[in-house]
């Protein structure tokens, strides 16, 4: 409805959906289950089991841990290549040197 403005929890809870659908969709193994159609939602004992709020809790919870490792396995990777990066340069010669010509 035009000119109906939402509350606060409202927004929250769309920008929480709107967020984790882009997340899905940054997610390689969603987009080639949309692709390939063999997704859970397909079945319907799945789909009736989504409407349990324990069970929803935890595929939520499930998807939380996900990311979480991801983060850190990102953030461990990321720091290991700025020590690698920085290694090699302390290990390279500077410009100009005498010896080398």
């Amino acid at each position: 409805m035009a000119g109906v403005l939402e509350t606060e929890e409202q927004a929250r809870n769309r920008f929480q959906s709107e967020l984790e659908f882009v997340q899905c969709l940054a997610n390689p193994n969603y987009l080639n289950c949309k692709l390939s159609r063999k997704c859970l939602l397909q079945y319907e004992h799945f789909r009736k089991e989504l409407v349990n709020a324990q069970c929803a809790k935890f595929i939520d919870e499930q998807q939380i841990l996900h990311w979480q490792h991801y983060s850190r396995k990102r953030t461990r990777l990321q720091q290991a290549l700025a020590e690698q990066q920085q290694q090699q340069q302390q290990a390279a010669p500077p410009h100009g040197n005498p010896a080398s010509k």
